[in-house]
């Protein structure tokens, strides 16, 4: 299929009934032996139940609000109304605390989605995303999935025990206008710290299908499995054209990709992050295979993640309706202070509306990353095509989240296919809370 018969992921109607119910409320997690996380969950576990629905199911969620503030659950990566997509600024309605609210869409399109707090936070780090209010959302082939492995594995990471820190108090070289950035004290891929919870335990010659997503509220991870590689077939759900086999996975904030690993490397391994400081403080799990036994094993990785790895490069994307230039910065806050973030020198409220769209067009977004710091890019209620990363032309992956890095640019395009105010931010929750966020409007 060429990438100018690819389709865009289109919006659906509602034609069937499903129930699950949700409560938020605080929970004591314990995460390691002695260590005590005092957070918000979903029904008390971390991550919340996985709710498995077919694709253009009609699904019911009855959500209450136990969790002390006002709250809402944003469905992410789901073409669904405005009402139903749990963000304030497009016109859902915020849960009152003791209050309860039914969230009623079709599941569309098919793949790995989550669904996770979409509150506003400020300075408070135990609200929204800080918090454990997040859980996978699978939302399976009508008909049916491929079954090309032996068995699925779930895997959430996230970081915990949040301060607010100035840099320039604990490292070397920050600029000194630099505002206040979140530094953390533990981590968890999985329900545990590393070392504290149950292996996964898989036996020789299994292919484990490894669901990983990246629940952090604003820290990117990179996660290697040492005497294996990663098979990506997918990216946020969507299957990519170029099934490229990596040492590395690459996740920023809200990221999730779908990989087969050949369990073909007998031992006792980690499953965990490439970074050292992360990995130590919990950012892990052990991989255990079936009559081995003894310390897991860690072996240093690098690897460079590349989005144009998994489209087609030798294959045009189709030309845009229109091409829209979204320039974002940084205005530091000063050592002690918040940093603020801006579209095209605006920030929140007054990005909006960051430009408006026309039914079924196609729209080219140059996003600019003018900034030191890395940004998880999201388009709510719609997909979109990356069609150039830096330099390199691509076509073919299909996402709801692109990752910059600092000072970098990328091209994706969209189809303006699912009418209503539709939200784009950066899913790191301090910049979208300090600004990194506008609103697309339908004329």
């Amino acid at each position: 299929m060429t990438a100018r018969a690819l389709p865009l992921v289109r919006a659906q109607t509602l034609n069937k009934t499903a129930d699950h119910k949700i409560r938020i409320a605080p929970v004591s997690l314990e995460i390691a032996p002695g260590k005590i996380i005092k957070t918000t969950a979903y029904n008390g576990t971390v991550p919340g139940p996985t709710l498995r629905v077919k694709e253009g199911q009609a699904v019911r969620i009855e959500v209450t609000n136990d969790s002390g503030y006002p709250n809402l659950i944003h469905s992410h990566g789901l073409m669904i109304p405005s009402e139903q997509d749990g963000s304030t600024e497009e016109g859902s309605p915020v849960i009152k605390p003791g209050k309860s609210l039914t969230y009623e869409y079709v599941a569309k399109p098919a793949g790995t989605r989550w669904y996770h707090s979409h509150a506003m936070a400020m300075t408070d780090l135990n609200k929204s995303t800080y918090t454990g209010e997040f859980g996978f959302l699978i939302v399976e082939p009508a008909g049916g999935e491929p079954g090309d492995y032996d068995r699925e594995v779930l895997l959430a990471a996230h970081h915990w025990d949040g301060h607010w820190v100035s840099m320039q108090d604990i490292k070397k070289g920050p600029p000194p206008d630099n505002g206040l950035e979140v530094m953390y004290h533990a981590a968890t891929l999985g329900d545990r710290m590393l070392g504290h919870g149950e292996p996964i335990r898989v036996r020789e010659g299994e292919r484990v299908l490894f669901r990983v997503l990246n629940a952090s509220g604003n820290m990117g991870i990179s996660l290697a499995l040492p005497g294996h590689r990663f098979k990506v077939l997918a990216l946020d759900g969507n299957p990519v054209p170029t099934s490229a086999t990596v040492g590395i996975l690459k996740l920023d904030v809200a990221e999730r990709a779908d990989v087969i690993v050949e369990m073909n490397n007998p031992g006792v391994w980690v499953f965990g992050s490439t970074e050292d400081e992360d990995r130590n403080m919990g950012m892990g799990v052990v991989v255990e295979y079936a009559g081995r036994g003894g310390e897991p094993t860690w072996a240093p990785a690098t690897s460079k993640w590349d989005y144009t790895a998994f489209g087609r490069p030798d294959v045009a994307a189709a030309a845009p309706d229109e091409t829209i230039g979204l320039k974002f910065q940084k205005i530091p806050g000063g050592r002690g202070g918040y940093n603020r973030w801006t579209i095209n020198g605006k920030s929140w409220p007054d990005t909006n509306p960051l430009f408006t769209v026309v039914r079924d067009k196609r729209y080219r977004l140059v996003l600019n990353n003018d900034s030191g710091d890395e940004h998880p890019v999201h388009l709510h209620r719609h997909s979109f095509e990356i069609t150039k990363v830096g330099d390199k032309p691509t076509s073919g992956v299909i996402k709801d989240t692109i990752s910059l890095p600092r000072y970098s640019m990328a091209e994706v395009d969209f189809v303006a296919d699912d009418p209503g105010p539709t939200l784009f931010h950066c899913h790191h929750q301090d910049h979208m809370d300090e600004g990194f966020a506008g609103l697309i409007t339908y004329a």
